[in-house]
């Protein structure tokens, strides 16, 4: 019984420092095999989706679910402390080591108070190891315990840099594509800039870098993928969704439009949603939902229209379909399991941005009920005044 307390001890020791060395401080790989950590994840997100579920307000779920990666960040710290306290009680437990305690006859929970305290370097001084190779056990185990904190702390402000690069780039897509962004809503405003080729290469490229950033960080501190936008209609999916939507339009061919940046945004936009997939081993799902019906096809080319532009080929829904395929499975399977709306390919009749809305918006001057209203009566105004040369 003592040598398998000491087997117990030796191995959870080696496994805790191991998981949180590989997922902390060396995370750089893709396949995740048996892990301590994987386990937490599991546990807690299969207890904390059907509560989501159950809430019908979207506000109230988004809010409720962005508490989980935070939380997820803390609870693995804390269970790789626990455990490596227990571990140093299994084998102090399972050696007898002798030692000095108010207690006649120390048990196992007088060990696991001398290993928390030693872990965190209480010095009590209440219980005291009595032997050379008992002293060298706490010894071993203050210095783990000091090493342990201060080096897996310092990591976590690298995962909220990479967070914080991550919305700043989001937030920015506001103003660009809408709230939820739209593939459409992106070349819509595009032309509405004029911004030519070259200009729009260069957006292109800046999202081209994001996602590699958002590949990098997130296979690395798995946990973000958990973390929620500021704003409800955004998100990092939504977001990646709609780079590759609109590098699927630029890609099956725009009169007009050549832009050789979107097969190489396409190429890591997709590239971060395969490898994003496979963390969770999140297979890819062909959702009964379907993003873009025959539809939905004629009236996105009515709104090409309306900018100009049209498809170069004539089987062209047959060539969006097959780019679609390459990257929506993956994209929708991501959305069922960390439950994030991904937007359509068409944005609403009248759609708002974010930056547009507050709880003051609806009712002041400048909401944006009013400003259409205006919009409209300067237009209506112009018409009416005669011609001038």
């Amino acid at each position: 019984m003592r040598i398998l307390a000491v087997l117990l001890g030796l191995f959870l020791l080696l496994s805790i420092l191991f998981d949180s060395f590989e997922t902390m401080v060396l995370p750089r790989r893709i396949k995740r095999r048996l892990k301590l950590s994987l386990f937490i994840h599991n546990g807690l997100w299969r207890g904390w989706v059907p509560v989501a579920r159950l809430l019908r307000s979207p506000g109230m779920r988004e809010v409720y679910l962005s508490y989980f990666g935070p939380l997820l960040l803390l609870f693995m710290l804390a269970s790789w402390a626990v455990g490596l306290i227990v571990s140093f009680a299994l084998i102090q437990w399972g050696f007898s080591s002798p030692i000095i305690a108010p207690e006649k006859i120390a048990t196992f929970e007088t060990y696991l108070y001398m290993s928390g305290s030693t872990f965190f370097t209480l010095g009590l001084g209440d219980v005291k190891p009595a032997t050379v190779f008992t002293r060298f056990l706490a010894v071993t185990e203050a210095g783990i315990g000091f090493g342990f904190l201060a080096l897996i702390i310092g990591y976590v402000p690298v995962v909220y840099q990479a967070f914080s690069r991550r919305e700043a780039q989001i937030t920015l897509l506001d103003a660009h594509a809408g709230s939820p962004p739209h593939a459409i809503e992106w070349l819509h405003r595009q032309h509405n800039m004029q911004a030519n080729e070259e200009e729009m290469g260069d957006v292109l490229h800046t999202w081209e870098l994001w996602c590699a950033d958002i590949l990098e960080s997130h296979l690395s501190y798995p946990a973000l993928l958990h973390y929620r936008s500021q704003h409800e209609r955004q998100s990092w999916l939504a977001a990646l969704t709609t780079m590759l939507d609109i590098c699927a339009l630029l890609l099956v061919g725009l009169d007009g439009i050549t832009i050789p940046t979107a097969r190489f945004l396409f190429a890591i936009a997709r590239h971060t949603a395969v490898d994003l997939a496979q963390i969770y081993h999140t297979s890819p799902r062909r959702s009964a939902y379907n993003r873009l019906s025959s539809e939905d096809f004629l009236r996105l080319g009515d709104a090409l229209g309306a900018l100009n532009l049209t498809f170069r080929r004539e089987d062209a829904e047959q060539q969006l379909s097959e780019m679609r395929k390459l990257y929506e499975p993956f994209v929708l399977g991501l959305a069922d399991y960390l439950l994030i709306d991904i937007p359509s390919w068409l944005p609403g009749s009248h759609p708002v941005d974010d930056w547009q809305t507050s709880p003051w918006d609806h009712f002041a001057v400048w909401s944006q009920a009013k400003l259409e209203e205006i919009t409209h009566l300067v237009i209506e105004h112009k018409r009416k005044l005669p011609y001038q040369r």
